[in-house]
């Protein structure tokens, strides 16, 4: 008990910090203007955001600084709408979430996955967490002359044009709106309502007969938040139980449930291949995988069965060599990895166990 009380005192503070200085509203902010800028050099967009937040904390102080007047009222404007995007969601708002489906054919399901497969709000979800997404839009129909978002009100809605066309009007400070651009079907337009609650940055209005699917905010912060609490728990438990990670703490096994992704296998599916090129790092969830390997005289057998909480394919992502032995599934077997990426972000704390563990595993031909 003492070990929880300290570890919620702990998160307690964390959370204190965090409320007291910010932070929470500041990220959003610096993911809102990339989404909107898409900067090619990102490190250096923020910085120069981050310096232009410090002058214009001095001119807060009443310091005349005159290249941060811009910035200063963007804040305002954001700061206006503050309840809006800071609002809390519950564990328990996220897992009382109630499943909505509105019905769709087939066809119109495969339109809208292929419209949302480039956008990065989409792009890193889950079949199911997708799927979910995707049940869960309503539709919308709109005539000529009709206004979907209006610039400067608050972001509620994304939406995707099954059908028709229609036209975005920006009106710059001072100025009459002007139009900016079309958007036609499979297009897609009001993304940064399902992030935050930023203003809307063009009027969006109907060209001609529109067709339109929608998803509000509070559904898709739902969804998502609900499946990363329960993505949590399911694989809480298992990764204690892998040798490799009990030497992690809370948060950092938190971390690596975070950024696991499921694969299931069929028994005789081969999941790795000796001599191809590794970029993924697998543990198995439950089932048994035969390792075998090609030696220098051409010979091939087995070099070793792995089962539940062990792991293969790390020495390919540590040595940037290809894969040293081919890994078959015995029997249907499920998974989960982690690309090269995320195996480099979040198992940083045990690389050194996995450099030393390369040296012990044995190869066909030797005896150990």
């Amino acid at each position: 008990y003492m070990g929880e009380f300290l570890m919620g005192t702990l998160e307690a503070e964390v959370q204190g910090y965090l409320q007291q200085h910010n932070v929470e509203q500041l990220l959003k902010d610096i993911v809102v203007k990339l989404c909107l800028k898409k900067p090619d050099d990102v490190l250096e967009f923020i910085k120069e955001y981050v310096s232009a937040k410090q002058r214009e904390e001095k001119a807060h102080s009443g310091e005349d600084d005159a290249s941060s007047q811009f910035e200063h009222q963007a804040a305002r404007r954001a700061s206006r709408r503050g309840a809006v995007s800071a609002s809390v969601m519950s564990a328990d708002d996220a897992l009382s979430y109630e499943k909505k489906i509105v019905p769709k054919d087939a066809a119109t399901m495969l339109a809208l996955q292929r419209s949302v497969s480039g956008n990065v709000l989409f792009s890193h979800l889950e079949a199911d967490e997708l799927t979910a997404v995707l049940d869960a839009m309503f539709l919308s129909v709109k005539k000529p002359g009709d206004v979907i978002i209006q610039q400067g009100d608050d972001g509620d809605n994304f939406y995707i044009i099954d059908s028709g066309t229609v036209e975005v009007w920006i009106a710059r400070e001072g100025e009459e709106a002007e139009k900016f651009s079309e958007i036609s079907e499979g297009g897609s337009f009001g993304e940064l309502a399902l992030i935050y609650g930023t203003p809307r940055a063009a009027t969006v209005k109907a060209k001609t007969d529109c067709k339109l699917w929608a998803i509000d905010r509070d559904t898709y912060r739902r969804i998502l938040m609900g499946s990363t609490i329960r993505k949590r728990k399911r694989y809480e438990g298992f990764l204690e139980q892998v040798p490799l990670l009990k030497d992690l703490d809370k948060w950092e096994r938190l971390a690596v449930a975070d950024a696991l992704e499921p694969c299931d296998f069929k028994s005789g599916d081969v999941i790795v291949k000796q001599g191809e090129e590794g970029n993924e790092f697998f543990i198995i969830v439950e089932g048994k995988v035969s390792v075998t390997q090609t030696n220098d005289s051409g010979a091939t057998g087995e070099v070793a069965q792995l089962q539940t909480a062990q792991y293969f394919g790390e020495i390919a992502l540590l040595t940037h060599e290809a894969r040293k032995a081919t890994v078959t599934a015995l029997e249907p077997t499920k998974c989960v990895k982690l690309d090269r990426g995320r195996f480099e972000r979040v198992l940083g704390p045990c690389e050194a166990i996995l450099r030393r563990d390369i040296s012990n595993y044995k190869k066909y031909g030797e005896s150990k």
